[in-house]
């Protein structure tokens, strides 16, 4: 399935920022994020929160929160070809997270200057996929345009539409990103997490997931880094990021001042 599929081709770019350079691989849009290669373990496992037990459960036809699904999907077309429709677009490949996230940051974090973050996150997405994986295997639910018509900002393709909607992958992914830059960078956590709320909510722009959807990712995001901070080899390990985090900020250099500050006019206000 679509969101597995991405799964092994997302270690690759993660573990490949600690490795041997390799070309990035093509992301599997609308798939579930950035995680590891078979060989790199999550730091969760079995002791991983069950999140289908925790998340709300998907809407149903019929009910409140389905209707509100539509009406937000069918109102939000209107941002094709805006300024907010192309962040979106930007915000598509899941691989680039941190470059997404250097505005709010203050730096570009890459496999050249944090080799001991991208290391981290790859472990922090097998994690973020397991998270991902049950509820979407149990709910099925179906991608919006698949049920109104209307643009996306991503090509229609079978796999994305065999790729279901309930949670956003993508969304737990930038929002688990998210809180965990923010906790290396706290003088930056309001930036860092504005931006990743604007990551997920791309989601709901692009047209390929639910406001249902793209709000249980950020939920499932938040359960999985509180079951992240009860991992003492993730607690480790973060320590050792957090300087590494910390160097490369005072290293620079700061991106250009002039697109973060188009892109947080951008993210400042709501799509919906």
């Amino acid at each position: 399935m679509a969101w597995k599929m991405a799964i092994a081709a997302a270690a690759v770019a993660a573990v490949g920022a600690a490795q041997a350079p390799a070309p990035a691989p093509k992301p599997v849009t609308g798939a579930a994020p950035m995680a590891t290669t078979p060989t790199v373990q999550g730091y969760l496992g079995e002791a991983a929160p069950d999140t289908y037990k925790i998340l709300p459960p998907a809407p149903v036809a019929g009910t409140t929160r389905y209707e509100a699904d539509r009406s937000v999907y069918l109102a939000t077309r209107s941002l094709k070809d805006t300024p907010r429709w192309a962040l979106a677009q930007n915000d598509v490949n899941q691989f680039a997270i941190l470059k997404d996230l250097s505005c709010a940051i203050g730096v570009d974090l890459t496999k050249d200057n944090a080799p001991k973050t991208t290391t981290l996150l790859a472990r922090v997405g097998r994690d973020v996929s397991r998270a991902t994986d049950r509820p979407k295997d149990i709910y099925k639910r179906q991608r919006p345009y698949l049920i109104d018509e209307g643009p996306t900002c991503i090509e229609k393709s079978d796999l994305l539409s065999k790729s279901p909607d309930y949670p956003s992958g993508h969304n737990t992914w930038g929002w688990t990103v998210g809180l965990i830059m923010a906790e290396l960078a706290p003088d930056r956590a309001t930036e860092i997490l504005a931006r990743a709320r604007a990551f997920g909510e791309g989601r709901l722009v692009c047209g390929v997931h639910n406001l249902s959807a793209v709000e249980a990712g950020r939920l499932n995001g938040s359960i999985v880094v509180a079951g992240l901070h009860g991992s003492e080899a993730f607690r480790k390990d973060l320590e050792a990021v957090r300087k590494e985090v910390a160097a490369a900020r005072k290293a620079g250099p700061a991106p250009d001042p002039a697109a973060c500050a188009k892109e947080a006019e951008i993210v400042a206000k709501s799509p919906y």
